[in-house]
């Protein structure tokens, strides 16, 4: 067995002082007070040091994979490779369970890893992660883009074969969701980096992509439900009008990924969804596409999980900032592990520290300059990463 000690471990509703935590293998064995502790005969004690004992962070949306993979369009590196130092990665932000967010596209927008063949070796991987050495829990997020007609058999192949852990479907069509700002849109995916395309020439790609054909409501819902027969959430992707949310809800979606507007995502919120927005939002201060602010629908009450997108830093140091705006810590520690784990449907295993649950767990402590840090992490019970600050 091993206790970690002299820390305030963080619960769903409140911050617990004065206890210890009991793990035996890899699960929470119990929680006790301090002066039964010292009667307790343990492999291993681990002392907290007055910092905070929290949930290891669930990660339901990231695509900071991509990066890892093919950190320049011409460099694709080792699948294998980029998962291992990913791991590594995560476990350095406190990431103990990650959703890697594979995008299956008809076109790569710009990015090798949407190639199917890449997807395809990528997923594999993951799937194979869960019976080797590892250092996280590796999962995988199928982003479906819903004009993807070539690729919409292996979705279903995939989905057949229990790979994929969370489906949600997409519409980047420009004109509408994320993208109704087109001039957005064109810098985002028709501007080429060396600025030869002329603007007649963007013009008719945007125009091509605005009338690109996509799947019919039929295709989705035979997926969403083969999803639903396998236990897997699905989520749709940029709501933004009430209307789209009641196709989404048609097709079964539980979960409105960052809704575009406050109307919306209190709308989803009201239905019953769990809604989704960015921690890099939080930090710099507001959408980087021009759409709702994070800050805001928390404060709003109609924001229920915070992902890092495409920052993996960011959940650590978004809770911690919502924290100094007023937010009670133990809600918004509650937005990056039992709310993303009840949403993808794995909150009987992890996400909170109850007694019988997985012991991924996190020591964090506060710097001198006010910056949190991590200073230990537990997966499945054993200690994978250790950080010593000094002066």
């Amino acid at each position: 067995m091993k206790l970690i000690r002299r820390g305030k471990i963080v619960l769903e509703h409140e911050i617990l002082e004065g206890y210890a935590l009991v793990i035996e293998h890899d699960r929470i064995k119990d929680i006790i007070k301090e002066d039964v502790a010292d009667d307790l005969h343990v492999e291993e004690v681990f002392d907290a040091c007055g910092g905070y004992i929290t949930p290891g962070f669930i990660d339901i949306h990231s695509d900071y994979i991509e990066k890892m993979a093919a950190p320049r369009k011409t460099s694709v590196m080792d699948m294998q490779l980029a998962v291992y130092e990913f791991e590594k990665e995560c476990c350095s932000h406190g990431i103990t369970t990650m959703f890697h967010s594979v995008s299956m596209l008809d076109n790569e927008l710009g990015t090798p890893m949407r190639n199917p063949e890449n997807v395809k070796k990528l997923v594999e991987i993951i799937e194979e992660s869960h019976s080797q050495l590892h250092l996280i829990h590796n999962r995988f997020h199928m982003r479906f883009e819903i004009d993807n007609f070539t690729q919409f058999p292996l979705m279903m192949e995939y989905l057949k074969k229990g790979y994929v852990h969370l489906l949600s479907f997409m519409d980047h069509t420009p004109g509408q969701g994320q993208y109704r700002d087109l001039e957005i849109y064109k810098k985002t995916y028709l501007v080429d980096d060396k600025g030869t395309r002329s603007e007649e020439e963007i013009e008719e790609m945007l125009k091509e992509k605005m009338n690109t054909q996509k799947l019919t409501m039929d295709a989705i819902r035979c997926a969403s439900d083969l999803a639903k027969e396998k236990e897997i959430a699905v989520a749709s992707h940029d709501d933004d009008t009430i209307e789209k949310l009641d196709v989404v809800q048609s097709f079964g979606a539980t979960i409105s990924e960052f809704p575009i507007t406050l109307k919306v995502a209190k709308e989803a919120k009201k239905r019953g969804m769990y809604t989704v927005v960015g921690a890099p939002n939080i930090l710099l201060g507001g959408s980087h596409s021009g759409n709702m602010s994070a800050r805001d629908a928390i404060e709003e009450g109609c924001a229920d999980i915070l992902c890092s997108d495409y920052y993996p830093a960011s959940l650590l140091h978004s809770v911690f900032k919502m924290e100094e705006y007023g937010q009670k810590l133990e809600d918004m520690i509650a937005k990056v592990t039992i709310q993303p784990a009840r949403a993808a449907q794995i909150d009987h295993i992890c996400g909170s520290i109850e007694k019988n649950k997985k012991a991924d767990l996190l020591i964090i402590m506060k710097l001198p300059n006010g910056l949190p840090a991590i200073t230990h992490v537990f997966v499945d019970g054993q200690l994978t990463q250790r950080n010593h600050y000094r002066m």
